[in-house]
């Protein structure tokens, strides 16, 4: 039976994907790096900042790494001033409460960053717990963000769904053995369904959401 459901943060609960394509664009350009929309989602979407920064500058020592990541994502708090939850996951959410199921985030978001958009998105109260790539020895794409959250909401990963929108995040959640939802929206659904998404959805309206979890609920 369906006890858990498990959301990543950026892409899934709110679409803030395009900002922070623009964020990235505009930092890598100080640096002499050209990014286009496939460039971001094959190496930034979804990675934890201190990978994705030594990855593609590594030439900054720690010290500049940390003011990078630092000034990019207060940026994006700065820029981030409308967000509004992804269609339909209210209505998710108020199901899950009357099903008395648990609620968690899983993400690679940087902490201030994550709860910024949780109280914008007045959901800084809605979940059991906030799982942080950045508190773990290892963020995803490593099942352990995922293992985590089972762990801390005392589920099996049979009881549990999750919803992803990312390549990253994708393995993570199925590496956990966890069944997982994948929401198209910054990648295709042929790149999610083939990481394991057992189904994938433009955003939480479809019916066939709804449908598979009260299936899976009964």
């Amino acid at each position: 039976m369906l006890k858990a459901l498990l959301f990543d943060l950026d892409g899934t609960l709110v679409e803030t994907d395009s900002l922070h394509f623009v964020i990235w664009q505009d930092f890598l350009r100080e640096h002499g790096i050209e990014s286009d929309r496939d460039f971001y989602q094959t190496k930034i979407s979804g990675r934890l900042n201190p990978d994705i920064v030594a990855d593609l500058l590594p030439h900054l020592d720690a010290e500049a790494t940390a003011d990078f990541i630092w000034r990019k994502e207060a940026e994006f708090r700065n820029r981030a001033t409308a967000l509004q939850p992804m269609p339909g996951l209210m209505q998710i959410l108020d199901w899950a409460s009357g099903q008395a199921l648990q609620l968690a985030v899983v993400s690679n978001a940087p902490r201030e960053n994550a709860w910024f958009a949780l109280k914008a998105l007045k959901l800084e109260g809605a979940f059991e717990q906030v799982i942080l790539g950045d508190d773990l020895p290892r963020g995803k794409p490593d099942p352990l963000p995922y293992q985590e959250a089972l762990r801390q909401l005392q589920v099996a990963p049979a009881q549990a769904m999750a919803f992803e929108d990312s390549p990253s995040g994708m393995r993570s959640a199925v590496g956990a053995d966890i069944f997982t939802v994948g929401i198209a929206s910054t990648h295709e659904p042929a790149a999610l369904e083939q990481l394991g998404a057992k189904l994938v959805v433009t955003d939480f309206t479809d019916v066939r959401l709804m449908q598979l979890l009260e299936r899976l609920a009964a």
